[in-house]
């Protein structure tokens, strides 16, 4: 089957807001139909209607599924394969679980697309149910090793296809910089990203530095108390919070900024980390779930453990201090982002689509 002739059912959430998951569905749709693929989407966080719903709990949870699910049979009765974008808890339970039923119902190969940073604790305690639907399916693919293995320890096989970098996009190739001063944290404003331990880092950094600045990009229900940390802290002069940013000012906020920091405490595949060494960016990770499959300590990226403000403030100082250190992260970095470029990905991928469709190899 042709590219120009393969339609492919796309459900996922867009953005706003513009999370992780999001941003892969549009951009996918996007670098999809590019390649002359039909794509239609079903989104998976529609604005309720009317809009008023949204205030109601548990009730707002049917206005969405219902409309979802009546879109979702539509779909998949048109589509030649389901692509899914599934996460863990209730969202696969409530958006994952019924498009691979449907998709049953209506003879339609689908793929689930599992992304899910919490996916360990999720599959402990449902994995006999995810594998029921699971048997359905006619692939499970997953952005990275840490996955991989995830699922393979609850006894279901997957093969990885790797998450999306627009280099085009997210570049900065005029970069240059005599010190770097200026730290940039990606991640919304969640207990599980643990932007605390990034503000108490970099207070740490900022007596050694006194010139060094923090922006923080994002939202979420922490915003009121890691302000409040921020002021506690005598920081309130170096620190942004910049707020939920879109694709285009996101990408201005690595170009400006000097070395990106993912405190986070659980991760799959964070796109901030490729994005920012698609940037040009040294970056300090904690060392947590999938993030070591993407990057090495000392090579790519400086991991260090969760939770620990010195500890991230002692690698932040290391590059700071070191130049040399920064550019070997840089140049790695840039190197090892360029597996996750379309041109890399499309061809797993269409090797998948083709195989859902009992297809031989070919050029799709």
């Amino acid at each position: 089957m042709t590219a120009n002739r393969l339609h492919i059912g796309l459900v996922g959430p867009l953005p706003p807001p513009f999370g992780g998951m999001a941003n892969q569905t549009r951009q996918l749709a996007e670098l999809l139909r590019k390649e002359g693929v039909s794509v239609s989407l079903v989104r998976t966080n529609a604005d309720y209607r009317p809009g008023f719903i949204a205030r109601v709990p548990f009730v707002r949870a049917l206005f969405r599924l219902v409309p979802y699910l009546a879109d979702l049979w539509k779909l998949a009765g048109r589509c030649d394969v389901l692509h899914v974008m599934a996460n863990s808890g209730w969202s696969w339970h409530l958006i994952a679980a019924p498009a691979i039923w449907i998709a049953k119902v209506r003879k339609t190969r689908v793929i689930v697309n599992y992304r899910g940073g919490n996916a360990e604790s999720f599959l402990r305690r449902s994995a006999p149910w995810v594998r029921v639907s699971m048997r359905q399916a006619s692939a499970l693919i997953v952005p990275s090793g840490f996955l991989k293995e995830v699922f393979s320890h609850f006894g279901m096989a997957s093969s990885i296809v790797p998450n999306i970098v627009d280099i085009d996009h997210f570049s900065n190739p005029v970069r240059s910089r005599v010190a770097l001063r200026h730290l940039l944290v990606a991640r919304n404003l969640e207990l599980i990203y643990d932007n605390e331990t990034a503000i108490r880092a970099f207070a740490i950094v900022l007596k050694v530095y006194p010139d060094a600045t923090l922006t923080i990009a994002g939202s979420g229900p922490l915003a009121g108390s890691l302000k409040s940390l921020v002021k506690d802290l005598g920081i309130t002069d170096s620190v942004f919070f910049a707020g939920r940013l879109d694709r285009v000012q996101m990408a201005e906020a690595y170009r400006a900024a000097d070395i990106a920091l993912n405190p986070s405490l659980v991760d799959n595949m964070p796109n901030s980390v490729l994005e920012a060494m698609a940037c040009g960016l040294p970056v300090v990770s904690t060392d947590v779930g999938g993030v070591s499959f993407i990057v090495t300590n000392d090579e790519t990226a400086l991991l260090v453990p969760s939770g620990s403000p010195e500890a991230m403030a002692k690698a932040i100082l290391r590059l700071m201090n070191d130049s040399s250190l920064a550019e070997t992260l840089v140049r790695n970095g840039l190197a090892e982002v360029k597996k996750y470029t379309w041109s890399h990905v499309w061809p797993i991928l269409a090797q998948k689509y083709a195989a859902a469709l009992d297809v031989a190899r070919t050029r799709v």
